[in-house]
């Protein structure tokens, strides 16, 4: 009973040491030290790193003019950039493989039905001997694909959506 006693006193004891007020004692405005535990008032004028504006008679604030100038080499930058976009002719993109195989009366009946079918959509009829490849279609992403191969799905099931190099329109 004695060691329980002893015991919960030196408990009851570290908790009322821990909620004792510290040395800046809770003041308000007080600022802890940033690496220390300790809480200092840190009393530092500041006022001379605040920028000052002028202010007119009316009360308005004046007002600033930039004094470093870029606008003419970001225009000059801007138009090199726009002559070398104009040079691209190719991307990378997605285009549908329609057909591959050696029947040329098939691909070419294969290709009318889809041009009929999606009139906006470029095909591209390759042939290396003795096959025949047709693809359709320039699009940057594999869903603008999905969506035509969704219209001409029914003319070609075996259509499959590949990678390819695609030719940019200019507008």
């Amino acid at each position: 009973m004695n060691r329980i006693l002893s015991f919960s006193l030196v408990l009851l004891l570290v908790a009322v040491s821990s909620c004792a007020p510290s040395k800046g004692g809770g003041r308000v405005g007080s600022e802890a030290k940033v690496g220390t535990g300790k809480s200092e008032r840190v009393m530092e004028d500041l006022s001379q790193f605040r920028p000052t504006y002028e202010v007119t008679e009316t009360g308005a604030m004046a007002r600033i003019e930039p004094t470093k100038h870029n606008n003419d080499q970001v225009a000059v930058l801007m138009d090199t950039v726009a002559s070398v976009n104009k040079n691209i002719k190719y991307a990378q993109g997605y285009r549908i493989l329609a057909y591959n195989g050696s029947q040329r009366q098939m691909v070419m009946d294969l290709r009318k039905a889809i041009i009929s079918r999606v009139p906006d959509v470029q095909d591209y009829l390759t042939y290396q001997q003795p096959n025949f490849r047709l693809v359709v279609g320039d699009f940057f992403s594999r869903v603008e694909a999905q969506q035509v191969l969704n219209q001409i799905s029914d003319l070609i099931p075996n259509a499959q959506i590949v990678p390819d190099k695609i030719n940019l329109r200019k507008n």
